[in-house]
């Protein structure tokens, strides 16, 4: 007996359907960041990040251009099994010539549809408000300068229609998420002004309505940024009603947040009074530091909230993470991997027994069989789901070829 066969049988015996699991998983879309390929520098712009995010190392190898970005995506999204998207940011337009970031049109990323489509990868898309000399003192839609302010709705505006024509021509909904790094160094003197300019912004920017076959919007809040330290306009508080207010999607990023508070946690809650919520998936080391997501507790807890509780359709998932000091490709292929990893590690959970022992007050039967599920012979299962999809469970050596061949050659 081989050793799925094998797995198959243990699990089975505590009721758990490990080829229903795998089918499951298979359905699960994971949107992969682009800007893990270049550390979030964008096409427009050559200059260094700024506005509370900040991408460390210099390995050798960065994508320095849409056609380098393709080719690395390629060998990624080769490694990687299961059902794929692409999560794209308003910098990676593709034109001959400068487009100021509020004149942006489809146009600029037709170039990523024609790339995408004839590969089965749908395309999710963010408006950039960062890295840009029109961020004034570390403000944009909440700037106390109109001049600043309409820009950057402008921006959004246009961003929004691109998202909602991304979703027409792929036909599927693209997430269109909004973050902005708006706050203040030192204590403020007023908090409640720049909110209430922020959500006249937002107003604006939502006058227009889109089908939600084609455009699904999410707000992200953060705690706070680089620089920003003392005080953040989007809170989590702001985003939450304001998003409740406008029947929008909230979008958790697990690093946005104290460390000690657990996005795990925040799931079910939004799940009882939002359609949809949205994720940014990362791994915060002591604080938002964007590390490259490995099959941690936390990401485990995740997986879970949106298995037990049937959300696999109603929970958007998408990476956020961006390291430089090492292999670019591998860092997409490891994070992406380790995401559904926790989802079949979730999938493969008798989650209605569990359930049972917590409601009889049986906790005693509940903390033995999560203890014992962590020995279960997981990582049988993970190989066959990785044979059925084609991908072999060795990705470091196609990476390091590809490092040698190509990257070194940058």
């Amino acid at each position: 007996m081989n050793r799925y066969k094998q797995a198959s049988l243990t699990y089975g015996a505590i009721g758990v359907d490990t080829e229903a699991a795998i089918k499951r998983l298979k359905a699960i879309p994971i949107s992969l960041h682009c800007w893990q390929g270049d550390d979030v520098m964008g096409f427009v712009s050559d200059k260094s990040l700024s506005g509370g995010i900040q991408a460390t190392g210099n390995y050798m190898g960065r994508a320095k251009n849409f056609e380098e970005l393709k080719k690395d995506l390629d060998v990624a999204f080769s490694l990687i099994p299961g059902k794929k998207r692409l999560n794209l940011h308003a910098i990676y337009a593709v034109s001959d010539k400068p487009v100021e970031m509020d004149k942006l049109t489809i146009a600029e990323f037709k170039p990523w549809l024609d790339w995408a489509l004839p590969k089965g990868i749908c395309i999710d898309f963010n408006p950039t408000l960062f890295s840009n000399p029109m961020v004034k003192d570390g403000l944009t839609l909440s700037s106390p300068n109109k001049e600043t302010r309409d820009y950057w709705i402008s921006h959004v505006k246009s961003c929004r229609a691109i998202a909602a024509e991304i979703g027409r021509i792929q036909g599927a909904p693209c997430l269109n998420n909004i973050w902005i790094a708006d706050g203040l160094k030192d204590v403020p003197a007023d908090r409640l002004t720049p909110r209430l300019r922020l959500n006249e912004s937002l107003d604006r920017i939502f006058e227009v309505e889109y089908p939600k076959e084609y455009l699904l919007d999410s707000l992200e809040s953060k705690v706070f940024g680089i620089g920003l330290e003392s005080y953040t306009v989007g809170s989590s508080e702001f985003y939450m009603n304001y998003s409740m207010k406008k029947g929008i999607c909230c979008l958790l990023d697990n690093g946005h947040y104290h460390p000690n508070e657990y996005v795990s946690d925040k799931i079910p809650s939004l799940l009882v009074f939002f359609d949809k919520v949205a994720l940014h998936v990362t791994r915060g080391v002591r604080w938002d530091s964007d590390h490259v997501v490995i099959l941690d507790d936390e990401l485990k807890e995740i997986a879970k909230e949106i298995i037990r509780n049937d959300a696999d359709k109603r929970v958007l998932i998408g990476l956020d993470y961006f390291d430089a000091s090492i292999n670019r490709i591998s860092a997409w292929v490891t994070g992406d991997r380790n995401m559904q990893k926790a989802l079949l590690f979730a999938l493969l959970m008798p989650h209605d027994k569990l359930k049972e022992y917590q409601d009889k007050g049986d906790f005693t039967s509940l903390m033995c069989l999560l203890e014992e599920l962590k020995i279960y012979p997981f990582g049988d299962i993970w190989n066959q789901y990785l044979e059925e999809c084609g991908v072999e469970k060795d990705y470091y050596s196609v990476i390091k070829k590809y490092e040698t061949e190509v990257l070194s050659k940058r």
